[in-house]
């Protein structure tokens, strides 16, 4: 093959390198950075989280990004175009913070309901997971930031990650969890992670699978980088696939990967490709040109090098994208701004933050598939933390690298009304309508007084927990954005229920003062062995997950004047690991030494565990409350000060809800998750809502039948009272965003867009596939092929809702399916599905295809996911969804041969608007190529 020009300077640059400056650079330089080579002109390269927004090389909540709704909800939206755009929206995030590489997609599938982590993977089907990554993909690279497909493979639950050895066929492996990195290779994706697991008994990192198939069969060119502190053993990972070691600057590469290419025991060749694949990474982010004038940098680092987050900001990036490039749909008038109200969900209200600045272009906002004007809420909820715990892709197991003691400049958030239009257009189109009983949409002339009742109406789940998450500038609550679009005219109600079974949260800005300053927030200090301080900063949160480590110290403090509202036993919280402690006026009332249980990056560094104890305070009297925790080895540097008031009376919080609801025109219950059951690190052991909101559900639905229940969860939950509801909205994690999509679906001024990425059970016990938990350190993944929708089909089982299930505001009836006379194995082919819109409004249907395999021996799932396209008609009028059946749909995957087949024969041709309603069959004959 004839090299291009670029590939010969970048072998030229290859050999000018000796191997110890190739090895450095197979090694993160910090825990986001790679490695600088001046002498090629090669910058560093920064690496950021994602998918749900991007977070940049530190955790401060004083550094904001905009936040996306999940993936899962993305995946609801069957919508490749609207993620690409969300994809170059995090495009420009990730040039605004100094970021070449976002670490997303995920692409591991909902193969079992418990996965604490569905909300961060796209679906259950190989099919739509593949071609939503493939758009996020694409989004974020069309702007010069590299996307990064992960976690390769099989990682598909939390129990045991680090070490779970999964246990699939070959086919299996093939047909259902390659299948969606094997789409983002061919969408061009520069990056691939490999996971911590092992999958038959090798782990990721050094797997056969990073080379074939992902580099060999597909041609994958770009990097394989692992996740954070997965390298574990050295020579097998370097003669494996594996490219790049995170974080750094220590891994089990280095000098002794260097003896090993000396002594023989690694070929040369395979470390020559692996520097090979990063010039070429560096190379599309703008990372490798002209030497800068910077001095060489020594490696090992030397006692003088600085940690990561005091290196200078990264020069030579490309330029960011114009974000009116990225939102592209035609505008719509200028949305108004509402009169901020007082806040009501435990956060920081608007006139704390600097406001969102606007892009210059344009006074107008882009509309998403049409989004009316409509008032804009106000910023009623904006966090200074975001309400569930996140940190890096799992940083390093080790120390992480000194924070700096002043904090640099970010330039401000990108993109105002035109990103916040987007963003809430997406809460919208991810919406799943669930269940109607011709309550939706909601019209608000007609309405006097709405109840809005649930703990989540005023502090809902934006994202998910884990190192995944970022901090908001702003977030619109379901209250806010219910108030804003019915405006001084009708009365809105807030009733919060009983408390959920959530642990006490950070301290917020809104409960307690800096002791120091007398400024909203709590002050951070930290302390040597002798007590004494060596540093001390204001802070808005009392969740610190990397105290700046100055020299010397030894413990991390984090104080504040509590000011309780209410009396009664407050629970106060310290958060970390090893002898912890927390005083209230000096008075120590809890204190201990509290171990490490587990490994896990997330836990460790992200998450840790709370010790809590009980604390009589009283309403308007102040009391000075710290926490303290001693810096250990391995335990990280994370360190939490939580605070709860009293829970109120359950029951009489149940009547005071059932109250405001039989006095409304219509009552709006949100209910959900809590961090403490969806989050990285961790599988639920349920599908419970947890707490008493079953109960508060029941209470609001008998006592109005106007009721519309909105379900603010990353994935499946059971819906015990579904029925009972007047209607049953689905809004995922929607991000900041969430309340204002979440008020034009409700009053009308959006059709709810989602389909179920998930099929959702009503009950636990229904699930066919649930195993998430190893024994003796396996999991086998028994079901083979028939996950999700799959094995709801194979064991004739009716859920609660299907994959693809999902109602809009108006009515389709499915008239026609036409389906090629020929179709040759190997080939693409096109169905043409006839449909009528039947209701009172225009609409959006995603018409959905799928397959059923011809008879004989070989196992096949009873139907699987083929096509879907979407179409729109007025009402009364007709579309016709062309569906392209690309075909991979038809081959199946010999494990004898090891190579892809077709089988010749009749096929069955299925469509409609979900895997269990397909009122549409034809046979598709496929013959054998000439």
């Amino acid at each position: 093959m004839r090299r291009t020009d670029e590939e010969a300077e970048r072998e030229r640059l290859l050999g000018k390198l000796t191997l110890r400056e190739k090895v450095r650079l197979l090694t993160g330089a910090t825990t986001w950075r790679t490695w600088a080579e001046p002498a090629l002109g090669l910058r560093e390269m920064v690496l950021s989280d994602g998918p749900a927004g991007v977070r940049g090389q530190s955790w401060d909540e004083r550094d904001p990004s905009l936040l996306l709704p999940s993936a899962s909800a993305l995946g609801a939206t069957w919508d490749e175009e609207l993620v690409e755009r969300l994809g170059g929206l995090l495009a420009v995030e990730a040039r605004r913070k100094g970021v070449d590489v976002v670490l997303a997609p995920t692409l591991n599938l909902h193969r079992s309901p418990l996965g604490g982590r569905h909300f961060e993977c796209f679906s259950e089907d190989p099919e739509l997971t593949g071609r939503t990554g493939a758009a996020l993909v694409r989004g974020i690279q069309a702007h010069g930031v590299a996307a990064t497909a992960k976690h390769y493979v099989a990682n598909d639950s939390e129990t045991d990650r680090l070490t779970v050895d999964v246990r699939v066929s070959e086919r299996v492996l093939r047909e259902v969890y390659l299948a969606p990195f094997e789409a983002a290779v061919e969408a061009g994706v520069r990056v691939v992670m490999a996971g911590y697991n092992a999958v038959n008994g090798t782990t990721m990192t050094a797997s056969p699978l990073l080379t074939d198939p992902l580099k060999r069969e597909w041609g994958f060119d770009g990097v394989v980088v692992s996740d954070w502190g997965a390298l574990r053993t050295g020579e097998p990972a370097a003669r494996a696939g594996l490219d790049l070691a995170m974080p750094g600057p220590e891994s089990a590469w280095g000098p002794a990967l260097v003896r090993a290419v000396e002594t023989g025991r690694v070929p040369r060749s395979a470390v020559d490709d692996k520097v090979r694949r990063l010039l070429r990474l560096a190379d599309a982010c703008g990372a490798l040109g002209e030497p800068p004038s910077t001095p060489e940098i020594p490696w090992p680092p030397g006692p003088e090098s600085p940690p990561a987050s005091e290196l200078p900001p990264v020069p030579g990036s490309p330029p960011m994208p114009d974000l009116l490039s990225v939102l592209e749909p035609p505008p719509v008038p200028e949305l108004l701004s509402a009169p901020e109200a007082p806040s009501v969900s435990g956060l920081p209200s608007a006139s704390r933050l600097p406001p969102v600045p606007e892009l210059p272009s344009s006074a107008e906002s882009p509309s998403v598939r049409g989004l009316p004007s409509v008032p804009e809420p106000p910023v009623q909820g904006l966090p200074s933390v975001p309400e569930s715990p996140t940190v890096p892709e799992t940083p390093s197991t080790s120390e992480l690298p000194p924070a700096p003691v002043s904090r640099k400049a970010v330039p401000p958030v990108t993109g105002g009304r035109d990103a916040r239009a987007l963003l809430r257009g997406a809460v919208a189109a991810s919406a799943v309508l669930l269940h109607n009983r011709g309550v939706l949409p909601l019209d608000p002339d007609r309405l006097r007084t709405v109840a809005v009742i649930g703990t989540h109406a005023a502090l809902p789940r934006t994202q998910g927990g884990g190192s995944a998450g970022v901090f908001p500038q702003r977030v619109v609550t379901p209250l806010d954005g219910i108030r804003a679009a019915l405006g001084d005219g009708v009365r809105v109600v807030h009733a919060p229920g009983p408390s959920t079974d959530a642990p006490p949260p950070p301290l917020a800005p809104d409960l307690c003062t800096d002791p120091v300053t007398g400024s909203p927030g709590v002050r951070l200090r930290l302390l040597d062995a002798s007590e004494r301080e060596v540093h001390s900063e204001h802070r808005d949160s009392g969740r610190q997950l990397e105290p700046p480590l100055a020299p010397g110290a030894h413990t991390v403090e984090i104080s504040a004047l509590l000011l309780p509202g209410i009396s009664g036993p407050w629970t106060l919280g310290v958060g970390g690991f090893g002898h912890m402690s927390i005083a209230v006026d000096e008075h120590i009332v809890l204190a201990g030494e509290f171990g490490k249980e587990t490994d896990d990056p997330a836990v460790v560094h992200v998450n840790p565990p709370a010790h809590a104890v009980r604390v009589p305070l009283t309403a308007g009297r102040p009391v000075r409350v710290s926490a303290r925790r001693e810096l250990a080895p391995d335990t990280g540097r994370a360190t939490v000060l939580t605070a709860a008031p009293p829970r109120p009376d359950g029951t009489a919080a149940l009547a005071d809800a059932a109250r405001a609801a039989r006095h409304a025109d219509a009552a709006i219950v949100v209910v959900g998750t809590t961090e403490h059951g969806e989050s990285e690190g961790y599988d639920r052991t349920d599908l419970g809502l947890g707490g008493r909101q079953d109960e508060l559900v029941r209470a609001v639905t008998a006592a109005n039948p106007h009721t519309v229940v909105v379900v603010n969860s990353g994935g499946p939950v059971e819906l015990p009272w579904r029925t009972r509801a007047g209607a049953v909205l689905l809004t995922w994690f929607p991000g900041q965003e969430g309340g204002a999509g979440l008020a034009d679906v409700l009053f009308g001024h959006a059709e709810p867009g989602g389909r179920l990425p998930t099929t959702w059970a009503a009950a636990l016990a229904d699930a066919p596939v649930t195993g998430t938990r190893p024994k003796d350190g396996r999991l086998t993944y028994g079901e083979g092929l028939h996950i999700g929708y799959r094995a709801w089909a194979r064991h004739h089982r009716e859920p609660a809702y299907w994959f693809g299930h999902g109602l809009g505001y108006t009515t389709w009836v499915y008239d026609g399916l036409s389906v090629p006379d020929d179709i040759v194995a190997g080939e693409p082919f096109t169905v043409r599905v006839e449909v009528r819109n039947t209701g009172p409004r225009g609409g959006r249907e995603v018409v959905q295809v799928y397959l059923a395999g011809p008879p004989g021996p070989l196992e096949r799932p009873e139907r699987w996911l083929a096509g879907y396209t979407a179409v729109s008609a007025e009402a009364g009028d007709r579309a016709t969804a062309v569906v392209r059946i690309p075909a991979r749909a038809l081959r199946h995957w010999a494990q004898d041969a090891h190579a892809w087949r077709t089988q010749p024969g009749p096929y069955r041709v299925l469509a409609g608007r979900s895997a269990g309603a397909l009122p549409l069959t034809a046979t598709a004959l496929v013959r054998a190529p000439d």
